[in-house]
């Protein structure tokens, strides 16, 4: 069969246009990293050394991938994503949580007005657990009031725990906001009153979790602020949660019989993101029965969550200012 040249350089013609076209498509819908100075509006007012710090860091909006969640986030105008290294400076060396606390994260989003050292900045730190498909079958049917109660005594025994390696103790009042579960979105949420240290009038820490189900696992967003931004952080996770997107087959709707499925449900889901299923050896094996449904995957799944609880609980310091 004979094809005429001009078809050969048409066609060739055409595949280079597409390619550039979707080259140029992708950069233009990636996350564009901004310096503090650019998403600001000026430098920061701290000391030379945490300078350096907020100044080292790349502020993202746009499309970030999340590989390991089988997911993106699309930053609008309104927030920013920090990567993971960033992530570690901003938890570690500029609040102050453990360095422990800062391993393993998928990165943070802040609101767009707050810089990460300001007062009232808050940021929601994202993880993804791979354990399977979780079922919501109790989601409407736990006694959160009960659960509450076990969580404050899992607290208090891991106190013995935190200032053995040095750290202060953490006292989890109660419920700021009680659990909630979205069956439309397939998303649970809820917030802890914490008080970081041995001060009983400190002032109260926010935890704000946010959980939402996919096909083979959790995607985990937790909030750190203060108590008193509590309204504020709800009337913005619409638009946090909003920014989540699982890739194509990995919905929690695109489940199929054969799928991993999670050992726990969601009375479990919540214990585990409040640091309740911790290794034996801390002494909270019995608060770990609760919630796990097999002995033989107690051990594993019990362990795997002694390194959550560090994770989970997370503070901020303020930095010294210049």
């Amino acid at each position: 069969m004979f094809i005429h040249s001009s078809n050969v350089f048409e066609g060739t013609w055409m595949n280079k246009f597409i390619l550039a076209l979707s080259v140029f498509m992708a950069s233009s819908t990636a996350a564009e990293a901004k310096t503090y100075r650019e998403m600001f509006g000026s430098e920061p007012n701290l000391s030379p050394e945490y300078s350096a710090i907020v100044g080292s860091l790349d502020f993202k909006q746009g499309k970030v991938s999340l590989p390991a969640a089988q997911a993106q986030l699309d930053i609008p105008a309104e927030f920013y994503f920090l990567d993971p290294a960033d992530t570690k400076k901003v938890l570690v060396d500029l609040w102050g949580n453990p360095p422990g606390s800062a391993e393993g994260h998928l990165g943070m989003v802040f609101p767009a007005k707050y810089a990460p050292d300001a007062d009232k900045a808050w940021g929601s730190v994202i993880d993804y657990l791979k354990d399977g498909y979780v079922s919501d079958a109790d989601a409407l049917t736990t006694d959160f009031t009960e659960l509450l109660a076990q969580l404050k005594e899992a607290s208090a025994e891991n106190n013995i725990e935190r200032e053995k390696q040095g750290y202060d103790p953490i006292t989890l009042v109660g419920w700021a906001s009680p659990p909630h579960y979205d069956l439309a979105t397939h998303t649970m949420h809820w917030a802890r009153d914490l008080i970081f240290g041995k001060d009983p009038n400190a002032p109260h820490t926010l935890n704000y979790s946010v959980r939402i189900l996919s096909r083979e696992g959790v995607l985990q967003m937790n909030f750190v602020s203060g108590l008193e931004q509590l309204d504020e952080i709800k009337s913005g996770l619409p638009g946090v949660t909003g920014m989540v997107q699982f890739d194509a087959g990995q919905a929690y709707a695109d489940f199929k019989e054969g799928d991993a499925v999670a050992a726990y449900g969601m009375a479990g889901l919540i214990a585990a993101g409040a640091g309740a299923k911790v290794a034996a050896k801390a002494g909270l094996l019995a608060v770990a029965l609760a919630f796990l449904k097999k002995g033989g995957v107690l051990v594993v799944i019990a362990g795997a969550a002694a390194m959550r609880f560090f994770k989970g609980l997370l503070g901020r310091k303020e930095p010294p200012s210049a």
